[in-house]
């Protein structure tokens, strides 16, 4: 594994543990050379997971962007990294389910919305605010409306 900090190839498995579902293996490791510590994650797969997008094009779905939007959106907020974690497996987890290995991006944004609208207001709004691509000042007023109601 390549280390995220100096991208050394060398290091070493500290800790390894499945996931509550056990369809991945967490593991924690350490840079031989620098010392700095990430996690890798392994899992099984057997036929990739495609993501249609809004102009019809599909790509393989890469869980990467699910978490690098969840993090923006997340972002000085009070919300663990493994709270973030555990949206991500469960919507991988709910479009690898699907016996289409087919999922759109809209669908995918609606879940990040229902996860986020259920642990912080103020990161659902963030993420809305992108995924929906609001143009005006009401529609933004609309969607704070809606969840006070």
């Amino acid at each position: 594994m390549r280390c995220t900090a100096c991208g050394n190839l060398e290091s070493k498995v500290i800790d390894s543990r499945p996931s509550e579902d056990n369809s991945s293996i967490r593991r924690r490791r350490e840079c031989l050379a620098c010392g700095h510590r990430f996690t890798t994650y392994e899992r099984m797969t057997d036929c990739p997971l495609m993501v249609t997008k809004a102009d019809n094009s599909s790509e393989v779905f890469d869980r990467t962007k699910l978490m690098h939007g969840l993090i923006i959106a997340c972002a000085k907020r009070h919300i663990a990294p493994s709270q973030l974690e555990q949206i991500a497996d469960e919507i991988e987890n709910s479009a690898r389910n699907n016996t289409k290995n087919e999922i759109s991006s809209r669908e995918i944004g609606s879940l990040v919305m229902q996860h986020l609208a259920k642990i912080d207001v103020v990161a659902y709004i963030r993420f809305a605010s992108v995924y929906k691509k609001f143009d005006s000042i009401q529609e933004f007023s609309d969607i704070v409306k809606g969840l006070s109601s």
